[in-house]
């Protein structure tokens, strides 16, 4: 009898512990960790300058091709439009697995090129292999971010800020990695970024997936208050992470690390990164105990009958009929007939509505200047600290110092942004409006070229391109709602290549060469006489980071706009839509009780619906 009981109680602990795990890692929170890992795999593209040097020197470029195939690596990156429209019709584990493929074969080709395992390729195809190879990278924004997005509507900014973040975190993560397993190989780092995030993708596919707001897949339905404390303790998570990395540098750059050491530090890296993950089973295990409480004092309150009670009526009924009918109706309505009578800000727009709303355009133009202005920093980093005469692992300082501020500019604009917009009513676009503004000043820093300033430009620019980020999403998300949401963030992010192009091919990359060809004739010599073409002083990049200055302000004032347009929008209740489907939701699926938890009663498992009602008996759980 003793083992009869036994064995009955290892058994009931065996379902709990399968019921937990099922739960754990079919959850929401599960579902947003995972997002965490592959956009902490997903920003290669902010690693350019760690190998440009490499990749100039083994293929014979000079600065103005080299910024044209930076370029290419921006247009790749943020022209995401494809991989929206592919998630409009598909689930996301189709959009990760092309970015992974994707991912692979871009970075693999140019690793292949680099080493010289491949004859040199032409200009334009080395273009085309970056650009496939850093497109992947909105193709893992679109699978992972607007999918959580989706999921948290109304925590919109602060999932953002924290998935954003660890994108730009991800430069100074991936560094370590490399260091670890490559030691110091420029080449390396290329095929570390061709298979690691790639892989990251795969592991997750199924993973990432649009779960229902309201109940959150098996979460219960988790208010928005409870939401932010989760995400809170994953930020304070991801600030000891950006902490130990912050150190690390500072030690990397004043010491020579061996190889024990560096793989030290990437696997203290590697077991912070997890950190979040103990977070998300303490919520699970919390939400798990409550269900199972739930369901308990549901079975002493349950009453036996012999037949099944009459379906109660549904008044909430003729209100979904009459949405239906609603929609059936806007569905005939020609897609390009409402193009200019956009609803009102909050609303659902149209793809075209959103593309030709003057509020879109503010936000085209203060992005292409903004973004366009500190991408081209940050592109060029390295070539401005060699110009200046900083050493080799300064450089490499710099772009780290970048990655660990974009990442913690990102994460306080987010949550900055929600907190000021939920207690003071602060809008959002006023805070980009700022941020345009202080990114000035690290421009002036690298215009006027002042000793060691390279240090304060790499943390301001950093911090300020991170967070126009999550800022610009969030901002979109409000005006034009989340219907349409995957196109619209990556339409979104078009403006960061064409700023990029404008600022740094055409101004920066020309005005360089040119300068570098007057210190080479000043020295008597001509082109044909050198392999590389190099420039030295702040006379190298002084005349194109005023003008990137001046461009900038430029984006600010045009963002001020913005501010003054949306004023009465913020000053409302911008989420009142999603707490009302949200109640709604649940009030649905209390009423018909078609939501069912599986608990163990003797040796049979039965089924027992939120209403308290017993279903039906069956042997094969859930």
């Amino acid at each position: 009898m003793v083992a009869v009981d036994s064995s009955t109680a290892g058994a009931r602990k065996w379902q709990a512990a399968k019921g937990f795990t099922i739960q754990l890692l079919t959850g929401r929170w599960f579902m947003a960790f995972a997002s965490l890992l592959i956009m902490s795999a997903a920003g290669a593209t902010y690693m350019f300058s760690l190998y440009s040097s490499n990749l100039k020197s083994a293929l014979h470029y000079d600065q103005t091709t080299l910024n044209l195939i930076s370029f290419a690596k921006d247009l790749g990156g943020n022209v995401g439009v494809i991989s929206g429209l592919i998630n409009e019709v598909t689930p996301p584990y189709v959009v990760l697995l092309i970015g992974a493929v994707m991912n692979f074969s871009g970075y693999f080709v140019i690793w292949l090129a680099v080493t010289s395992r491949i004859p040199k390729p032409r200009v334009w195809q080395m273009c085309v292999y970056i650009c496939l190879g850093a497109n992947s990278q909105s193709f893992a924004n679109t699978g992972a971010l607007v999918t959580a997005v989706k999921n948290f509507p109304e925590s919109r900014g602060v999932v953002l800020g924290l998935l954003k973040g660890f994108v730009g975190l991800s430069g100074a993560i991936l560094t370590q990695i490399y260091h670890a397993v490559y030691g110091d190989n420029p080449s390396a780092l290329i095929l570390l970024i061709a298979w690691l995030p790639a892989a990251v993708s795969m592991i997750f596919l199924r993973t990432i997936r649009v779960m229902s707001a309201a109940g959150g897949g098996r979460d219960g339905g988790n208010n928005r208050d409870r939401e932010l404390q989760v995400f809170y303790k994953m930020f304070y998570a991801s600030l000891v992470l950006a902490g130990f990395l912050m150190a690390v540098i500072i030690l990397q750059n004043r010491f020579q690390f061996n190889e024990m050491e560096y793989a030290f530090s990437a696997a203290v890296v590697l077991i912070l990164l997890c950190l979040p993950l103990l977070v998300v089973i303490k919520e699970e295990l919390i939400l798990w105990q409550k269900r199972r409480e739930a369901v308990n004092n549901s079975v002493r309150e349950m009453s036996v009958v012999t037949e099944i009670p009459p379906p109660q009526e549904i008044t909430s009924l003729p209100r979904a009929a009459e949405t239906e009918q609603q929609e059936a109706e806007k569905a005939v309505t020609s897609c390009t007939s409402n193009v200019f009578r956009p609803p009102d800000r909050g609303e659902d727009y149209t793809i075209l509505q959103a593309l030709f709303s003057v509020d879109m355009l503010i936000l085209f133009v203060a992005t292409t200047c903004g973004v366009g202005g500190t991408l081209t920093a940050i592109d060029n980093l390295g070539q401005i600290g060699k110009s200046l005469g900083y050493p080799n692992r300064s450089i490499t300082t710099f772009v780290s110092l970048v990655s660990i501020w974009n990442y913690l500019g990102r994460a306080v604009a987010g949550f900055a942004s929600e907190h000021l917009l939920k207690q003071y009513k602060f809008p959002r676009p006023l805070m980009l409006t700022l941020v345009l503004f202080i990114s000035c000043s690290g421009h002036l820093l690298i215009a006027f070229g002042v000793p060691n300033s390279l240090y304060f430009a790499s943390v301001i620019i950093g911090f300020c391109f991170g967070a126009q980020w999550p800022l610009l999403f969030a901002i979109i998300s409000e005006i034009f709602g989340l219907k349409y949401y995957s196109t619209l963030y990556n339409f979104g992010a078009v403006a960061s290549p064409v700023g990029s192009y404008i600022l740094n091919v055409v101004i920066a990359g020309k005005l360089y060469d040119r300068e570098a060809l007057r210190q080479l004739a000043a020295k008597g010599l001509d082109r044909a006489a050198v392999e590389e073409l190099t420039c030295t002083g702040p006379s190298c990049y002084r005349t194109a980071f005023l003008i990137i200055t001046a461009a900038t302000l430029f984006g600010a004032a045009i963002s001020f706009i913005l501010v003054v347009r949306t004023r009465k929008f913020y000053a409302g209740d911008i989420y009142r839509r999603f707490r009302e489907e949200a109640r709604a939701a649940e009030m649905e699926m209390g009423v018909g009780g078609n939501e069912v938890v599986p608990i163990r009663d003797g040796e049979e498992v039965v089924e027992v619906g939120r209403s308290g009602d017993r279903a039906k008996d069956t042997s094969g759980g859930r």
